[in-house]
């Protein structure tokens, strides 16, 4: 983590507005929500292109995740690195594919599929651009709508890491932890 203790603290349970309260039902909220509820409108916004991103997006799960997971280590967002890694292990990544995303598309191991989306996102977060190869190399198992989501993945990702790191929104308890590289 980047940061010891929030620069904006989440809001308890209790001071969410009803609205927000409603949205979440009444479980636990993880911390990155109670932080931007702080922002009512921004956050009732956000969450309808959030949620394409993690729930309707064309990208199998697997290499949604791998990419998340990318842009986060690119980040060194430590909250979004950590839940990520849990749902990415739901959707089919292993511990050991998870261990080497920090060393990207040049790692042994990995498929020349999954070496496409790594070398676009690296491209994506340094350049704002995927290269023409590695755009023809993805075109190659890609739909024009996956090429999309993917573009609005790394996009999406790159913002939400923006936003925890200058929030400072410490992870919740049990987390998995960046990798020290």
């Amino acid at each position: 983590m980047r940061m010891e203790k929030p620069r904006v603290a989440p809001l308890a349970l209790e001071d969410l507005d009803s609205e927000t309260r409603a949205r979440f039902g009444g479980g636990s909220v993880l911390r990155i929500f109670t932080t931007l509820a702080r922002h009512p409108d921004l956050l009732k916004r956000w969450l309808v292109f959030g949620n394409h991103v993690l729930f309707k997006s064309t990208l199998a799960a697997r290499e949604r995740e791998l990419v998340i997971l990318r842009v986060g280590w690119l980040c060194q967002a430590g909250y979004e690195w950590g839940q990520h890694v849990l749902i990415g292990r739901d959707s089919g990544l292993s511990d050991e594919e998870i261990e080497r995303i920090p060393d990207g598309a040049e790692a042994k191991g990995w498929s020349a599929g999954d070496q496409w989306l790594l070398r676009a996102t690296d491209e994506l977060h340094g350049d704002a651009f995927i290269s023409d190869a590695s755009w023809q190399g993805l075109a190659e198992t890609l739909s024009i709508e996956q090429l999309l989501d993917l573009i609005f993945t790394v996009g999406q990702y790159n913002l939400v890491s923006m936003a925890l790191n200058s929030l400072g929104v410490q992870p919740e308890d049990g987390l998995p932890r960046l990798p020290v590289r």
